[in-house]
């Protein structure tokens, strides 16, 4: 019987496992405190290790499934580790990082499989954005599993992992190249990071935890050097967004989705800051449009400022996209744009044309470079539809009132800077008893 090993016997039995060796690489060292260590299902050793430590200094709660216990297979003994894990970093204000590796749920247990999967993806749900969660998937992440890693704000995943919501060789079209794969999963925005392999992943965990704010009611600090890199016109969205943050500060998120969006961490005076930008050399898809809003929600979740460097020509307009629906997509993206309470700063950098300018329009200090274009629709369509020249002029603009100002390239650094500096005490939420009436 499990109950008659002594503490000594029960400790030799855990191995010394993959996920034991993550968490150990990801924690500070000898920061980690294992939380129930002996609760299984059998009394016997559990397929999930977890726990809290110290990332950099900063406590940081975590769980790792180990694929060496049945296959990391999931049970109601695991998803209440999980579980307890999510409830005890939302009321530490803490960063959960979970480790995913399993071959599915423990066919054991039979109907109590679901409960246990719903039981964790509930306690997901109720910390999401409270405190950030990232997922790490180093093995297989399938079914249920898939959807738990994809709730949480950032997926990295490693090159040879696999994450799918119903495993390729069981479909009729299974053997359609790269089904099942981690690049599939970043290809269809689900994975944000991918990592050369295990190690990687953990490297890229940490720098995640060391820049992202601990909770919904702390900031997020880059310590990088300043840059003095030039800001100018010919560089494409990843050089502008590097020539602005802070050296070597830049983590871009979601590479392989939306090539006609950019969307990245950096630093600007020392605070974590969420960069977009969009690319001229072609219209934006509703792929691009789903990138940018749910970056753009996860930095208004952590009050990140977001500084969108705007260069399109509008919407990709075409029947292929109005028959998948792709107004869906950009709706999402002017909605989350409108309700966004964090500090947002607009520059635009090139064009800004039509319905494309008006999803991006909210910002809270608005700039454009001296020769930007800014106009109700593509100008070769205006000489089509209006038989003249639509005036472009950013000048225009501002003395409408649209922008709060006209520079060069080369003062796109200070003027974001002095932006995000005087609206750094932005509160939405102030009240008033009532005005207070002269007499």
């Amino acid at each position: 019987m499990a109950n008659s090993k002594t503490l000594a016997e029960m400790e030799q039995s855990v191995p010394d496992s993959d996920a034991r060796k993550r968490l150990a690489a990801f924690f500070d060292e000898n920061s980690f405190k294992e939380l129930d260590k002996f609760l299984s299902a059998d009394g016997e050793v559990s397929s999930v290790v977890a726990g809290a430590g110290d990332v950099f200094g900063l406590t940081v709660y975590a769980f790792a499934q180990d694929v060496s216990v049945k296959g990391g297979a999931v049970n109601k003994s695991a998803a209440l580790k999980i579980k307890r894990v999510y409830e005890l970093a939302a009321k530490n204000g803490s960063p959960v990082v979970g480790f995913f590796d399993s071959k599915g749920g423990d066919i054991n247990e039979g109907m109590a499989v679901l409960s246990a999967y719903g039981d964790i993806m509930k306690a997901s749900a109720k910390i999401s954005g409270v405190v950030p969660q990232i997922a790490v998937v180093t093995g297989v992440c399938a079914g249920c599993a898939a959807m738990i890693a994809a709730m949480a704000d950032i997926v990295i995943a490693t090159e040879k992992s696999e994450l799918f919501l119903t495993a390729p060789f069981n479909n009729e079209d299974g053997k359609l190249e790269g089904a099942g794969s981690a690049m599939n999963a970043a290809k269809a925005g689900v994975v944000q990071i991918l990592a050369n392999d295990a190690d990687d992943a953990v490297s890229k965990a940490k720098t995640l935890i060391a820049v992202l704010p601990e909770n919904n009611l702390s900031v997020g600090f880059i310590d990088a050097p300043e840059n003095d890199a030039a800001v100018s016109a010919s560089q494409k969205s990843a050089e502008l967004v590097a020539a602005i943050a802070q050296k070597g500060s830049v983590i871009e998120l979601g590479e392989k989705f939306g090539a006609a969006a950019y969307t990245a961490l950096g630093a600007v005076s020392g605070y974590t800051a969420a960069f977009v930008a969009t690319d001229k050399a072609a219209k934006l898809t509703s792929a691009d449009c789903a990138k940018i809003a749910r970056f753009v929600q996860l930095a208004d979740l952590f009050s990140l400022p977001v500084i969108t460097l705007v260069n399109t020509e509008g919407f990709e307009g075409s029947s292929a996209a109005e028959l998948s629906g792709s107004v869906r997509d950009c709706a999402r993206l002017a909605q989350v744009y409108a309700t966004a309470t964090t500090v947002k700063v607009n520059v635009v950098t090139g064009k800004a044309f039509g319905a494309a300018y008006a999803a991006f329009d909210g910002a809270d200090m608005s700039f454009a470079w001296e020769n930007a274009q800014i106009a109700p629709m593509n100008p070769e369509a205006g000489k089509v539809f209006m038989g003249e020249e639509l005036v472009t002029n950013p000048f225009a603009a501002a003395s409408l009132g649209m922008i709060d100002g006209v520079i060069n390239p080369a003062d796109t650094r200070e003027a974001i800077s002095n932006a995000l500096a005087m609206c750094g005490t932005k509160n939405e939420s102030f009240a008033r008893k009532r005005a207070n009436y002269t007499f």
